[in-house]
């Protein structure tokens, strides 16, 4: 029987192997420890994760500062950090032979008000979720000096995540967080060299990449995860993303991996605020990630709401379009299915159930099956077996009790060590 082209291997721009196209995607762990750093827990999920023979894996956000992060139990590396946590964590990743990456982010203006932080990005534009926007605070525009630090950050993070064993990091542009502020038009209102022309918008991931390849080695993998679009008018589009992608090919990053949507248009959770439908239930920026990878100098990944075997391998080679993506990312399904790359290598569990919640409200039922994908990272991360709850309402109120215990703790810890 001829083999799957999902188990095929592949070798990066740098040399480093994967050894097949599955990749577990980045997906918010929020299991920080007291100090935001990681503990047995994110050692023992990503053992696990190890085990089910993905050929990558990606950390969740991993901030490069103390002062903003995307959640209250965030995962924190920065210049003083302890590396004996996360050179266990790396180790756990990389035990089943696969590539572990850390996926590294700054918020900006997606920082919750509870944690009681200064809110910057780009320009000084709130977030606007209807009923929500009270939860974020209108944030300020960053200095030159700021942005600089910033660009620094992301720099020294990499590097310490390169001397803790990790294989290589994902420098995060995508989802409405910082570096997907300056590049959108409608965050960026900035006059000066970073706003303006999509190439001022595009200096910060250009400057971080640059300043994070020059902090590591040539055999370390450094990639970008970008918005194929943020499905809102007179946002980031496809072509700007063409664009930044063809300029990326010239910055020695080995892979970049294609999404979309951000806090205000959550399309990587299937559904857009624009108005725009990807047109699929499953692999949601498929067809956008081909077109984008025809002028791609590097492979490139996509993500998003893969599920079933069959369509993975119809998103990865097209009839009739051939070759166009070259690794997929899948994160849900690894939640609830944590050996789904062993299963489907074995032609078993072609398709992962992944419950849904069809409250009327549809942004909080895409909320609260978020918190149901969570629920299983918590089960694995204690040794326990993926196992939904009953009723999701009780899981979402569950899971926002939690988050006024980490806010408190986050607080303490920042007053502690301010």
């Amino acid at each position: 029987m001829t083999q799957s082209p999902l188990f095929e291997p592949l070798t990066l721009p740098n040399g480093a192997i994967l050894k097949n196209r599955l990749a577990k995607a980045a997906m918010e762990e929020s299991l920080a420890a007291y100090g935001q750093i990681p503990d047995a827990k994110l050692q023992r999920l990503y053992r696990r994760w190890a085990e089910g023979g993905a050929g990558l894996l990606i950390t969740g956000n991993v901030m490069i500062s103390p002062a903003a992060l995307s959640g209250p139990a965030s995962v924190v590396l920065e210049e003083g950090t302890d590396l004996a946590p996360f050179k266990a964590w790396a180790e756990a990743g990389r035990s089943g032979g696969g590539a572990f990456w850390m996926q590294i982010n700054h918020p900006g203006r997606q920082v919750m008000a509870t944690l009681g932080e200064e809110t910057v990005s780009a320009s000084d534009v709130a977030v606007e979720i209807p009923g929500m926007s009270k939860n974020f605070n209108p944030p300020r525009a960053l200095s030159e000096a700021e942005i600089r630090d910033l660009i620094a950050r992301f720099a020294t993070t990499a590097a310490l995540a390169e001397e803790a064993g990790f294989d290589g990091v994902q420098i995060h542009a995508a989802h409405g967080y910082l570096i997907n502020q300056f590049l959108s038009p409608l965050t960026n209102r900035r006059s000066d060299q970073w706003g303006g022309s999509l190439e001022n918008r595009a200096r910060f991931l250009f400057e971080a990449v640059r300043a994070v390849r020059a902090r590591v080695s040539e055999r370390f993998t450094v990639t970008v995860k970008l918005n194929s679009a943020d499905f809102q008018k007179g946002g980031f589009d496809q072509e700007d993303a063409k664009w930044v992608v063809t300029q990326l090919g010239d910055m020695n990053v080995d892979l970049v991996e294609l999404s979309g949507g951000s806090y205000e248009s959550p399309a990587m959770q299937g559904r857009a605020e624009d108005g725009t439908s990807t047109g699929r239930r499953e692999a949601y920026f498929v067809e956008f990630a081909r077109d984008i990878a025809a002028v791609a100098k590097m492979p490139v990944m996509v993500t998003g709401g893969i599920r079933s075997r069959a369509l993975a391998e119809d998103a990865l080679v097209n009839k009739t379009e051939g070759i166009g993506v070259s690794v997929l990312g899948i994160a849900r399904a690894m939640a609830f299915e944590p050996d789904l790359v062993k299963n489907w290598k074995n032609e078993a569990t072609p398709v992962v159930d992944i419950p849904s919640v069809t409250w009327k409200n549809k942004r909080l039922a895409g909320f609260a099956s978020m918190v149901l994908a969570y629920v299983q990272l918590e089960r694995l991360a204690i040794g326990k077996s993926p196992r939904t709850p009953r009723f999701p309402f009780l899981a979402l109120m569950r899971n926002q009790m939690q988050a006024k215990r980490w806010t408190k703790r986050y607080r303490a810890w920042r007053a502690a060590h301010a």
